[in-house]
């Protein structure tokens, strides 16, 4: 794979007639170590987030050594690409034969589930030749709970009621080795609060069923910046759920999980397209809706943008994208903000993709072409260089006399 300085040299080298993705390594490689080192338990990385086995490779080499895995393809092919990595199948409803191929063929032992026809199926399809049920499961309760503060909710289709837990608990405690809870808070919470509240209903679930619990999994949900989204510290979020943790009555004998994927991959990816056309305050570019720009499309999710051309206005405007098929619904609202004199021909990066960016891209309307280089610069955006503000810091200054 070919490397460059940053996304300009990109342009110099290639002038690109189809999009380019840029991968940082080293990005990826620095929110690894992060959590590793801080987090005060074990994560995760939520392989649905980006599945690329480049970045597999970045996250294993920076330490990470357990992956959720939602599917018996991403269980294929991150067992392919990391024989020792510890897989996790995190989907609460999996076919019986997904269950049985992850535990006999490729070695997973941690599954989630949210009721009890999916014990009874997870029991099923990893007995032995003999009948004889499983004794090495390690098994996750799925508890619903509140998405009030994320941007994106995931509080409908997974989960069993907390008023409904204490008798799937039981149950999943007599047949596995290892019992879990496990969560999700929602994608993008804004607020370290999103886990404390979900941990109060761990604490009443635990209570409710009274069992032994061994670990005790918050999920994903952890931050990234986008325009009009500067979240806490992500050590705000560790602290906040260590000392909740610490509460629980089973923190002397449970291990805390968390299964991060935006936090993992997001600065990893940007693109650099083409401005095709002008049109006012809409531009025509050449990736979209049923690129890597999905979530632009269909959620509303704004990215930071930048124009790689050289002489253009200082002064930003507000602009909508078009993409390149002839859907329609291939149009990102934004707004993008980017140079008043952007035209046709200009190239455009824009940044903080590595989450659900490259890994929806599809073929629709044969718009499938696509470059991959490395680049060596930083993400537009950061959470852990260690130089950003808090955003919840005022300027405002009153003296005490």
């Amino acid at each position: 794979m070919h490397s460059y300085p940053d996304a300009s040299a990109v342009v110099r080298a290639l002038a690109p007639d189809e999009p380019v993705i840029l991968n940082r390594p080293q990005a990826a490689h620095r929110a690894a170590r992060f959590f590793v080192e801080k987090f005060p338990g074990k994560s995760l990385y939520a392989v649905k987030a980006n599945p690329s086995p480049d970045l597999l490779l970045a996250l294993w080499a920076a330490g990470v050594t357990h992956y959720d895995v939602a599917s018996i393809a991403e269980v294929r092919m991150v067992r392919a690409t990391l024989p020792e990595a510890t897989l996790c199948f995190m989907h609460p409803v999996k076919t019986a034969g997904a269950i049985a191929e992850a535990y006999k063929v490729h070695g997973v032992r941690t599954f989630s589930l949210d009721s009890q026809e999916e014990l009874d199926k997870i029991v099923a399809a990893t007995a032995n030749a003999d009948g004889q049920p499983a004794e090495d499961l390690a098994l996750c309760v799925r508890l619903r709970v509140s998405s009030e503060y994320s941007e994106l909710s995931l509080a409908s289709k997974f989960g069993i009621d907390l008023a409904d837990a204490a008798p799937l608990l039981q149950a999943t405690r007599q047949v596995a080795d290892s019992l879990g809870i496990c969560f999700h808070v929602g994608s993008q919470a804004m607020t370290p609060f999103a886990y404390v509240q979900a941990l109060e209903r761990v604490r009443a679930a635990i209570v409710d069923a009274s069992v032994t619990v061994d670990i005790v999994d918050v999920g994903g949900g952890f931050p990234s910046i986008y325009p009009g989204m500067e979240p806490p510290p992500l050590e705000d979020y560790f602290g906040a759920i260590h000392r909740a943790a610490e509460s629980l009555p089973v923190s002397y004998s449970s291990e805390l999980w968390c299964e991060p994927g935006r936090a993992l991959c997001a600065e990893y990816n940007s693109i650099v397209v083409k401005v095709e056309k002008r049109r006012g305050d809409e531009l025509f570019i050449n990736d979209g809706a049923y690129g890597a720009l999905f979530d632009a499309a269909h959620l509303g999710w704004r990215f930071p943008v930048k124009c790689l051309n050289e002489g253009r206005a200082d002064a930003d405007e507000e602009f909508a994208f078009y993409g390149p098929t002839c859907d329609d619904g291939d149009y990102m609202k934004g707004p993008f903000m980017l140079p008043a004199d952007v035209a046709a021909g200009d190239y455009v990066e824009i940044g903080m993709l590595g989450a659900y960016g490259a890994a929806m891209k599809t073929a629709f309307n044969g718009f499938d072409a696509v470059h991959v280089v490395e680049v060596a610069d930083e993400p537009m955006a950061t959470q852990y260089r260690g130089d950003r503000r808090d955003p919840r810091v005022s300027d405002n200054v009153v003296s005490l006399r």
